[in-house]
Formats: structure tokens, sequence, C-alpha cells
């Protein structure tokens, strides 16, 4: 591995490290509480706590196993299925963003999942007050083309990550916040690849990606 490719994993997980400290925290605060609570009820609650953050941890390692990692237990191609089911539990139940999912029944090269879920990723953190997430993927002569849409009223793209997915950031500059869309870009660019952001518009953003090879 090259000192640039080091420096990008140790990134990726400072950020996996950094999204994993707020379930795993709350594991460790349910069980101190748990531990003192004698009060039924109390302990009730403190267990619900538990096994929400445990389910939340576990989701999370899911995600970023496939999103960023070799993701040994799959093979060269993936189940959407196996996607959908990763974004679904990165939306939540509340209700707060309806998912639309638009992706072919067929299995698709891994490297293009993985690039679906960080552009999945990185729309869902744009939705600052909850929306719509479009998430479109099809293979066809060119590649598979992956398209995902943010949509809602406050739709927020950090500059530096827009910066990061246009290549319009050095790699001496890059950080935590910014190592998986640098990463998403190196791999749709791979073999011809095309990645597209659409301009700032505050309640809209569209990521677009050819992934090829």
């Amino acid at each position: 591995m090259s000192e640039s490719e080091v420096d990008l994993a140790a990134l990726l997980c400072s950020k996996l490290c950094h999204d994993l400290l707020s379930p795993v925290g709350a594991i460790n605060n349910g069980l101190e509480l748990l531990e003192d609570e004698t009060d039924p009820e109390m302990r009730d609650r403190c267990l619900e706590l538990l096994a929400d953050s445990a389910k939340a941890s576990a989701n999370k390692l899911k995600y970023f196993r496939l999103a960023f990692g070799a993701a040994g237990g799959f093979g060269d191609h993936v189940d959407p299925a196996e996607a959908k089911g990763l974004v679904e539990s990165l939306v939540g139940d509340d209700g707060k963003i309806i998912l639309g999912w638009a992706v072919q029944t067929g299995t698709l090269p891994k490297k293009a999942v993985k690039i679906l879920l960080n552009l999945s990723l990185i729309a869902r953190e744009a939705l600052v007050r909850g929306g719509k997430l479009d998430i479109g993927a099809e293979e066809g002569d060119e590649g598979v083309e992956v398209v995902v849409r943010a949509e809602g009223a406050k739709v927020v793209l950090d500059q530096s990550i827009r910066a990061a997915l246009e290549g319009n950031i050095p790699d001496a500059e890059l950080s935590a916040r910014t190592a998986a869309a640098h990463m998403t870009r190196g791999l749709t660019l791979q073999n011809g690849g095309d990645l597209r952001v659409s301009p700032e518009s505050g309640t809209e953003l569209l990521l677009g990606a050819i992934v090829t090879g």
C-alpha cells in the first residue's frame, strides 16, 4: 500500500470510530444505570436503551463493512436486497425520511454497491430536516448507473465533502469527514467511470455515478 492509501484507510477508521462513539457510549451509560437501578420500570427502560444502542451499533458496523471495507463475506457481486436493508437501517423508522428504492433486482458488482452505499450516506447526512431519499441503480452497456437524490426543506452538502466528490481537495487536506467521499470518487473514476454532483439549491441534492469495470 502507498502512503496515501494508508492515510486514507486511517481516516476511514477515524470516521467509523466517530460514528460508533454515540451508540457504544449509550451502551456504556445504560450498563452503568442498570448496575445501580432497583426500580423495575427504570430497569426495563435501561434494557430498552441497551437494546436500541446495540442494534444501532450493529447496523452501523454492517453498513461500514460493505461501504468502506473489503466485505469478505460477499463475492464479486452483491444482491441489492442486502444494500436495501442497510440503507433502511440508515434511514431509520421514525418517519422523518421517506425512502424510495428503484434498484434492479439482479446482482450488482460489489464496487457499484459500495458507491451506492457511500452516496446514500452522504445524501442522508445532507437531509438536515428530513425529507425524501430516492436511490436508483441499473446495469447497462456502459456500466452501472447509480443515482441518489435527496429532497427536503433543508438540504445541505458540506462544502469539503462536495470538494472531495468533485476532486477539488488535495490528499494532504483530507480528513475523517471527507475520506469516504474521496474514496467514492476514486472507486467511481476507475476504468473510466464518472461522478457528478448537482449545484447547490438548498432543497435538493442529486448525486450520480457511472461505475465501470
